[in-house]
């Protein structure tokens, strides 16, 4: 089995050409919102599609095989968070899809979508425009009690979630 290998600093740091192209993924941070539910948490096994609400699940790219008894849907929010002039911002914040269900041992997403949000979220974008305003509600909620600092810096971010709803 192959396992990613997280260079954290500088990867060629004493290294000449070792990892060379190397991507660190120090400052990002795979957030779950339960659309449902509106539980919202960090985990980082979902760095590697190993988050508890992951594991154990063959994935499909056929909506309707998870779906039913059981089903839970997410929104994977990659944030990626750097430290600026101004101080700390969540820099880069875009979202995808996730259906989930533990009985059937099956999970709908599209990895190719997954992989392009975390690419958008590390160049600093921030999109969130397939999310619904209550998820968006959780995300804000979620991100100003997290780090109010952070979150008053963001006004990209801020932007983005003005039409989120109250939760």
């Amino acid at each position: 089995m192959v396992k990613f290998n997280i260079i954290k600093n500088d990867p060629l740091d004493g290294h000449k050409g070792v990892n060379a192209g190397s991507i660190s993924l120090e400052n990002v941070a795979p957030l779950y919102i339960d659309i449902n539910t509106g539980e919202t948490f960090i985990d980082l096994g979902g760095l590697h599609a190993r988050a508890d609400v992951e594991t154990r699940v063959k994935w499909v790219t056929d909506k309707s095989i998870p779906e039913g008894e059981g089903a839970r849907e997410f929104f994977l929010v990659w944030v990626m968070v750097e430290r600026t002039k101004i101080g700390p911002v969540y820099q880069g914040v875009t979202s995808c899809y996730q259906m989930i269900n533990k009985e059937k041992k099956r999970g709908y997403k599209l990895m190719h979508e997954h992989v392009n949000a975390l690419d958008k979220s590390m160049k600093g974008i921030v999109d969130v425009s397939n999310m619904d305003t209550k998820s968006k509600g959780y995300l804000k909620k979620f991100l100003m009690n997290h780090n109010e600092e952070m979150w008053k810096n963001s006004k990209a971010l801020q932007e983005a979630l003005e039409d989120a709803e109250e939760v």
